[in-house]
């Protein structure tokens, strides 16, 4: 780059695309974009070829976790690492919610809250469901301690994050089905423990659903580019076939054919 005149001018990479992408998926889910807004502008977004083209799509959204203008750099910064730093808040976070209870019903933790060092819970004839995929952590280590009689407890955590299970099951049970996957560097740490008595207390590992809109997308994409090589092939091949056969010229009516 010469100077910020020229800048607009240059080719955008997949990556610039990407966190311009992202900005769009922050917005819909937090209800600044309705489903047609967001498809119109995920369209451009990936039919963009510089930044200039790419700079105004955004421009009238904030961007994560900011309440400023956002816009898309012209620079070539290097490229951000995972972004579980961010999310471990430290000690000066007790929790959105440090217990939860279900009696012939039910109560659900997800979203973006923050879940404190020690989650109590109890369901009695009823069911819950912990979700940490978009969830802050206020320490690096968890503990979600659940007591389940006659009832349930779902905890769905996101990929990365190590599970341990330590509860005990008493004509019930625990799910230990996510332990030991290795989890990723700087990751929060997830300790599932508690009772189950004629229940369960299941742990289940997903997408978050950013990502997963992010993979639907991809797949469309994908579907699209491949929709549009088959053109060009249909195409290149009738234009093939009509250079090797022309069209023969229609005969002259009014031509007489000499005997």
């Amino acid at each position: 780059m010469t100077d910020d005149a020229a800048a607009p001018d240059l080719r955008a990479s997949d990556a610039d695309r990407e966190r311009v992408a992202d900005i769009l998926r922050d917005a819909l889910a937090e209800g600044r974009l309705d489903m047609e807004e967001f498809g119109e502008r995920l369209d451009a977004t990936y039919k963009a070829r510089t930044y200039g083209e790419l700079a105004p799509i955004t421009r009238d959204l904030p961007g994560p976790g900011t309440t400023g203008v956002p816009a898309v750099s012209l620079t070539k910064d290097p490229e951000a690492g995972g972004d579980w730093a961010g999310r471990i808040v430290g000690d000066g976070d007790g929790g959105t919610s440090t217990w939860a209870v279900a009696v012939m019903s039910g109560f659900q933790r997800k979203g973006r809250w923050t879940a404190p060092r020690r989650f109590n819970c109890f369901a009695f004839w009823g069911g819950g469901e912990i979700d940490l995929r978009e969830a802050y952590f206020a320490d690096r280590e968890i503990v979600i301690n659940a007591v389940a009689i006659m009832g349930g407890v779902d905890v769905v955590v996101p990929p990365g994050v190590e599970v341990v299970v330590r509860g005990i099951g008493i004509m019930g049970g625990f799910d230990h089905s996510e332990e030991g996957v290795p989890g990723e560097p700087g990751a929060p740490r997830v300790i599932v423990t508690g009772v189950a008595f004629w229940g369960g207390v299941g742990v289940q590992r997903k997408l978050p659903r950013a990502e997963k809109q992010r993979l639907r997308e991809e797949r469309r994409r994908e579907k699209l580019e491949r929709k549009e090589e088959r053109r060009r092939e249909l195409e290149s091949s009738l234009q093939d076939h009509l250079n090797l056969h022309p069209m023969r010229k229609e005969r002259d009516p009014h031509r007489r054919d000499d005997r």
